[in-house]
């Protein structure tokens, strides 16, 4: 059937913006791109197989497409040839560009694996963020959430991901991985990312997690012991940030008024640490993993948290380099 011009792009009158389409408008304005384009530059090749290969920005806005929307390679590939406002975004034009297939997405993905750059670009970010006053390091704040493996045995090898664990949360039993991070008490934004395989304990993780500068630090009751409750008297010699842990009722006695007090008072603050997992799980959509082995995932993850933080301080970054 023949399209009319009132259906093309160039030809509508009136057109709503939308949510997508902001979106991506938004994170284009805030991303570093010669920044992040830079750390990748050295690694990736100026020629291939006989043809030029796809500008570096192009194939680095397709990645970050795929940590935004979860598209698999397959599926980026279709979403490059069914939807125009991704076109643009990654600067292609369907009339005069050829678009990348599933291969050449995946490879682009190995190589930021080969030389762990999703760790650089997230590094990157922090220290973009940190150079623009938005991580302050007088206070951390600490937690972990699950991510979800296949536990199922019915595929090629017949048995689930060795790397991946089963961790118990309340009465329940989750199989897969452990994101940990470490947020700074000011803005909320992740400076220190940690991944685990599931039945490693929030607890063992915790001074990992600090950058080691913070006066204060700041987790929930699983991270706690006799050297991190909240009135235990502060040592002049002792090392280390001064720990913020919700007060515990004690055996035959509730927790006093003030107790309680300060209980809700840790725990508005401490909430800042879930905004982070907010954005990863419900606005880019990552609850279960996408590739077998922690290598892979880790390094995605590094990708999808440093995207997470610049999507946290869209409104207080100015114009990206």
């Amino acid at each position: 059937m023949q399209r009319s011009f009132a259906e093309c792009d160039g030809f509508r009158k009136q057109r709503k913006v939308t949510r997508r389409e902001a979106f991506l408008a938004e994170m284009d304005r805030v991303v570093p791109w010669l920044r992040l384009e830079a750390l990748i530059a050295p690694h990736y090749p100026a020629s291939g197989n006989g043809r030029k290969p796809y500008p570096l920005s192009t194939m680095l806005r397709i990645h970050f497409l795929q940590n935004w929307y979860g598209y698999s390679d397959p599926g980026m590939e279709e979403a490059l040839h069914d939807i125009p406002v991704l076109r643009r975004f990654a600067g292609l034009d369907a009339g005069i560009s050829r678009m990348p297939d599933e291969t050449t997405i995946l490879n682009f993905r190995h190589l930021l694996e080969a030389h762990q750059l999703g760790e650089s670009l997230f590094q990157e970010v922090v220290s973009l963020l940190s150079e623009r006053g938005l991580i302050l390091r007088e206070g951390t704040i600490v937690d972990a959430t699950l991510i979800a493996a296949p536990p199922s045995t019915k595929n090629e090898a017949r048995k689930r991901d060795p790397e991946m664990t089963s961790s118990r949360k309340g009465n329940q039993w989750h199989f897969g991985m452990k994101a940990h991070i470490g947020v700074d008490t000011a803005h909320g934004l992740v400076h220190t990312l940690e991944v685990t395989t599931g039945k490693v304990s929030d607890y063992s993780m915790a001074d990992t997690l600090l950058h080691g500068d913070e006066a204060t630090a700041h987790a929930d009751r699983g991270y706690a012991d006799r050297t991190r409750e909240p009135d235990r008297p502060r040592d002049e010699d002792v090392v280390g940030p001064r720990w913020f842990v919700p007060f515990k009722r004690k055996k035959g006695c509730d927790t006093t008024p003030e107790e309680k007090r300060l209980n809700r008072l840790m725990a508005a603050l401490r909430s800042a640490v879930e905004h982070p997992f907010q954005i990863l799980k419900h606005q880019f959509d990552y609850t279960k993993v996408r590739y077998r082995g922690l290598f892979k995932n880790e390094q995605h993850l590094f990708s999808q948290f440093a995207l997470v933080d610049l999507y946290l301080a869209r409104h207080l970054i100015v114009p990206a380099d």
